[in-house]
């Protein structure tokens, strides 16, 4: 793996700075190019500098990209552990298929993040609620118009320090529902973590964001019935006893997260249903009391308590607008893996060798 150093390294964020989200970023990227003639190729870590464009680039027209999401955290040993990273990558890869983007090479790039973690483990911040965010990306860099799938593209890893994705931390959030907009449908690109989805969503985020809420709850494209996901997490209900979360029926994305928080909920020998739930069943379990909690996951915000839905100009208050105990539970169980402070039954840290 060539390294390329760069001559003047960056100020990192001093120990107590509030990072936000998205807002730093580390010393070097990864990269690597395909051409339909070599395959994916030239992998290298470099600084992380602005990189030239043409204004005719395939993804600017376009919009041919696909991304992921993950964190490195930093273990009491000292030693950094990556959650699930794997399943990152087959995501990614199921993104790509979609996109029509050439498959890649799991073991390359995932010998490059090790790479790019070991050298940039110094970012890594130690505060509790913190992590270094890892940001994938393909993107089509063919020089031309016309819609088609580009014959060219880069694969990159950037990495940000982080906190808290949401200002106000693990304070409930408020959301609104939305029964105009539509994020996605199925046989549309809902499922998987391409460039089109948020660009589509931040109308409708803007508007909710005006209104005083932290996130759009979107609804399903052909009814505007039932319940999908929010734009940066999926949902959580607990209803009567029993913990559901929307099916994945082909316009919601699949996240890993969500997909970790099912498998500790079912083996601490909770009830949880994979199905579809209508937003109609989500107020009158609001207003009778048999919505108890409701929760996001994801990997920006892990687990994310929510306190209050609007629905059609109401607004609807979920277990008194505080943390509830099965997501107060949820929470202590992920995190309390990610950081290394309880044992990992899953095999779910994978330690930078």
């Amino acid at each position: 793996m060539e390294i390329i150093k760069r001559k003047t390294l960056k100020q990192k964020p001093a120990a107590g700075t509030k990072l936000g989200f998205g807002q730093y970023f580390t010393d070097y990227m990864f990269t690597m190019k395909y051409t339909r003639e070599a395959g994916w190729h030239d992998a290298k870590i470099e600084p992380n500098e602005p990189q030239p464009f043409d204004l005719a680039t395939s993804v600017l027209h376009y919009a041919q990209g696909i991304f992921e999401g993950m964190k490195a955290f930093l273990q009491p040993d000292g030693k950094v552990a990556v959650f699930r990273p794997e399943e990152n990558w087959a995501r990614m890869n199921r993104s790509a298929e979609r996109m029509c983007i050439p498959q890649f090479p799991v073991d390359r790039v995932q010998e490059g993040l090790d790479a790019l973690l070991k050298l940039e483990k110094d970012w890594i911040p130690k505060e509790r609620g913190t992590a270094l965010y890892i940001r994938p990306t393909i993107v089509a860099t063919r020089v031309m118009l016309g819609v088609h799938a580009s014959t060219e593209y880069l694969f990159f890893i950037i990495l940000s320090p982080v906190g808290s994705y949401y200002a106000h931390g693990l304070e409930p959030t408020k959301l609104i529902a939305e029964d105009f907009f539509v994020r996605s449908a199925i046989g549309g690109t809902g499922e998987a973590k391409c460039l089109g989805n948020y660009a589509a969503s931040m109308k409708a985020g803007e508007i909710a964001e005006s209104k005083g809420f932290d996130q759009v709850l979107w609804l399903d494209a052909n009814e505007k019935k039932y319940v999908e996901e929010v734009g940066s997490m999926n949902m959580f209900f607990v209803i009567g006893g029993e913990v559901v979360t929307p099916a994945l029926v082909g316009s919601i994305l699949p996240g890993i997260t969500r997909k970790s928080c099912i498998q500790v909920l079912r083996d601490r020998g909770y009830r949880v249903g994979e199905r579809r739930i209508s937003i109609d069943e989500v107020i009158a379990g609001a207003e009778s009391g048999a919505l108890t909690e409701a929760f996001g996951t994801g990997t920006a915000a892990v687990i994310s308590p929510v306190g209050l839905i609007r629905y059609r100009d109401r607004d609807y208050t979920i277990g008194g607008g505080k943390m509830g105990s099965v997501t107060k539970e949820l929470y202590a169980a992920i995190t309390g893996i990610q950081y290394g402070e309880l044992p990992d039954p899953y095999g779910w840290r994978r330690i930078v060798p």
